[in-house]
C-alpha cells in the first residue's frame, strides 16, 4: 500500500472546465490586481462606505476597492496569476466559484464559501463588493 502524499504546492485547477465567462472574469480580477499592486491597501469598511454612498460607482471601482481589500478579508495575501493563464490558484479558483454562486443565486453555497475564507466582520463587505463585481459576468 502506497502512502498517502499530500502536494501543497501544485496549482488548483477547477473540477469542471468553466465556460469562457469565467475566465474572462478571473482575468478582470487579475488584470485589476496588478494594477492595484502599487496602491496602498484600504479599510475595507471605508472603501464600502464611499461605494455605498455613490450609488453610481462603476463596476471598475467595486473590482479595485475588492481587490484592494481582499488580503485584509482573507488575513493572508491572495494569490493570483498573471492574465491569460489557464491553470489556477486555489484563491482564484475560491472567487470563481463564488462569483459562480452569487450569479445562481445560491445562498448556501455563498454562505459556505465566505465562511470558509473571510473573517467574520469582512463577509457582508465582500459579498457586497463581489455581487456588484459578477453582475455584468454571466458566471453560470
Amino acid at each position: 500500500m502506497r502512502p498517502l502524499q499530500l502536494d501543497f504546492g501544485k496549482e488548483h485547477r477547477p473540477a469542471r472546465p468553466l465556460p469562457a465567462s469565467g475566465y474572462s472574469f478571473i482575468d478582470s480580477l487579475r488584470v485589476m490586481s496588478m494594477s492595484c499592486r502599487a496602491k496602498p491597501r484600504a479599510d475595507l469598511f471605508e472603501a464600502c462606505a464611499l461605494l455605498h454612498v455613490s450609488r453610481s460607482a462603476s463596476q471598475a471601482a467595486h473590482m479595485e476597492a475588492l481587490m484592494r481589500c481582499l488580503d485584509e478579508a482573507l488575513g493572508k495575501a491572495a494569490r493570483l496569476h498573471a492574465p491569460g493563464t489557464a491553470e489556477m490558484t486555489f484563491d482564484e479558483s475560491w472567487l470563481v466559484q463564488l462569483g459562480r454562486a452569487m450569479s445562481r443565486g445560491d445562498d448556501a453555497s455563498i454562505s459556505f464559501l465566505l465562511r470558509s475564507r473571510v473573517r467574520a466582520e469582512h463577509r457582508r463587505l465582500i459579498r457586497f463588493l463581489l455581487t456588484r463585481v459578477v453582475e455584468s459576468f454571466s458566471l453560470v
